[in-house]
């Protein structure tokens, strides 16, 4: 063995210090990369919110590989991208380039083989297409695939190396680590989503079925109908549209959201267009682009700047009631399925609870039909007997009353009675006689006693009203307006001129005439009022065959009475 030359051991020794150095460097850098993904990976599982999840994945991948800009594609049910995250590119970058990528070039390519790929310069790849006009200009490339449930979720691409000139593979096997952590944590995220989601839709669903049943006007529970379910799906506009009977026509009922009042009330085909195509459909009617839709030819000016759509119809059991139809300003995402299906879902549960609310205020109208007939019963066999009893007795009586005074105060009470029994038995007409179903206009009985309700206050007491006869079946409708406007005019002038203490209403319906009478004890009309009034009064009842007369009983007072014949030629007067 030879002597050791002196002057290379220092070397040597240099040469192993600054190897030994370099494995020293490389194995704490080696266990701070490893810390630095750990902690990725708990950054990432910390986030339950989707969006938050996606834009972190993305944030932390970018400083584990040191890379410039970064992004993550999500893909959507046409293989295409439906949402893409990018990092690293500034407000302004974004609006100077315009739209985003939606799968085309590299990454489509990506997309249709969802390996990791990893490039020193990507516009040298086959499928590159280049860069938009204002997009920084990007060389190496690192995409892997993000799996969630062993499906493809997306993709998360980096660009742009910093300090090398492009990526390398332990780059790549720590991008792949966090990839599998981002898949469960995407998962986590999408079961909390699903979670929130449904609780708000049951949250909804008991809303709408508490004001249905608590006896909520049906307006109101469509208004909050619609506004939960474009809370629930983030729709920018939400409309409700219903057919209107005997026509071929739908009626958007309710808008709401962004130009709600621009489609408020409007009328659009019910066969045709997108909300007639959607009232014909059994299930969802979805559109990414509904202003550029087929469907929507007949009325695309009507959705002008919107762009994601979906409509369900409003029914159960194969009778639709109307439509729903949510949209989403263009540009933004489209509805998901997720989205969808509990959407139809609630429809139906509201249809379902709307029809319910109608039968239970059905079997509510049935019952109280079904007392006053009962009260009706009672009175006839009862009230009434027992009344003309009296009277009877009262008559058989009076023979034997000596007295003038006597014999005179049995014969009024005898009318009295006989009085009596007639307003009875026009209270009882008006028992057994059923008011119509739904928004129906009411009937003659039931308008008079509205008018007379609503002139109590110009009078400051109630005036008294008696109706007999067949008012309901033997008036006609038409003949029926011109008594309410004579009414509402008598009652006007005698608050505005009598000054009277107590008013009188009769309307008494015979086989051949209507006369409606209207007598109160004030000052009467003054010759120099100027009431015109009366003349509108006259002409209404010459326009129908019959008369208007003016008297002063012999208490003083006023006494109007219009009497028109119950004839084809007296009832077919001149509308309104």
């Amino acid at each position: 063995m030879s002597e050791a030359d002196p002057e290379t051991g220092p070397r040597a020794d240099e040469s192993l210090s600054r190897l030994h150095a370099r494995l020293d460097a490389s194995r704490r850098g080696s266990v701070d990369r490893v810390l630095s993904l750990l902690e990725a990976v708990l950054s990432v599982g910390r986030e339950l919110e989707l969006a938050q999840v996606l834009r972190r994945i993305v944030e932390e991948a970018t400083a584990l590989v040191d890379a410039e800009y970064g992004a993550l594609g999500v893909i959507g049910d046409d293989g295409g991208l439906a949402e893409f995250i990018p990092v690293g590119v500034s407000d302004e970058q974004r609006a100077a380039i315009g739209e985003l990528p939606v799968g085309h070039g590299l990454l489509g390519e990506v997309i249709r083989h969802p390996t990791p790929l990893r490039l020193p310069e990507l516009s040298a790849h086959a499928a590159s297409g280049g860069f938009p006009p204002h997009h920084p200009q990007m060389h190496s490339f690192l995409g892997v695939p993000i799996r969630v449930k062993g499906q493809i979720f997306g993709n998360l691409h980096l660009t742009e190396k910093r300090g090398a000139a492009e990526f390398d593979a332990e780059d790549e096997s720590v991008l792949l680590t966090l990839a599998v952590a981002a898949g469960i944590a995407i998962e986590n995220s999408r079961l909390y989503e699903e979670s929130c989601r449904r609780q708000r839709w049951l949250a909804a669903n008991s809303e709408v079925t508490n004001s249905l049943l608590s006896g909520c006007p049906r307006a109101e529970v469509m208004a909050l109908i619609l506004n939960r379910v474009c809370a629930n799906v983030s729709a920018d506009l939400g409309m409700i549209a219903v057919p209107v009977e005997g026509t071929s026509k739908l009626r958007i009922v309710l808008a709401g959201g962004d130009e709600g009042e621009r489609h408020h009330g409007a009328f659009v085909p019910m066969r045709r267009g997108y909300l007639g195509t959607a009232f014909t459909r059994t299930g969802a009617c979805e559109s990414s682009d509904i202003e550029s839709d087929p469907r929507s030819r007949e009325d695309n000016g009507r959705w002008s700047g919107f762009g994601p759509a979906v409509a369900v119809p409003i029914g159960s059991g194969g009778v639709v009631h109307g439509v729903l139809l949510l949209t989403r300003r263009r540009g933004k995402t489209g509805f998901s399925r997720e989205e969808t299906e509990p959407l139809e879902a609630f429809a139906r549960q509201a249809s379902l609870t709307m029809e319910l609310a109608e039968r239970r205020k059905d079997a509510e109208r049935t019952a109280v039909l079904e007392d006053r007939d009962r009260i009706a019963r009672d009175l006839h066999d009862l009230a009434i007997q027992r009344l003309f009893a009296t009277g009877m007795t009262l008559q058989s009586a009076q023979r034997f009353v000596t007295h003038p005074q006597g014999e005179q105060r049995i014969s009024r009470a005898v009318d009295d009675l006989d009085k009596t029994i007639k307003i009875i038995r026009s209270t009882i007409f008006g028992l057994r006689t059923h008011e119509t179903v739904g928004e129906a206009s009411p009937g003659l009985r039931s308008r008079i006693a509205q008018a007379v309700e609503a002139a109590t206050t110009l009078l400051g007491f109630p005036p008294a009203l008696r109706i007999e006869g067949l008012v309901e079946t033997r008036v006609p409708a038409l003949l029926a307006d011109h008594v309410e406007a004579v009414l509402v005019e008598t009652l006007s002038n005698a608050a505005r001129y009598a000054q009277a203490q107590s008013v009188d209403v009769h309307l008494r319906v015979t086989p051949d005439r209507l006369t409606l009478t209207v007598t109160d004890d004030g000052a009467g009309i003054p010759e120099d009022a100027g009431y015109s009034g009366l003349n509108n009064l006259d002409e209404r009842a010459r326009a129908a065959g019959g008369i208007l007369e003016i008297r002063t009983p012999e208490n003083g007072g006023t006494a109007v009475t219009w009497s028109v014949p119950l004839t084809p030629e007296g009832s077919a007067g001149p509308s309104e």
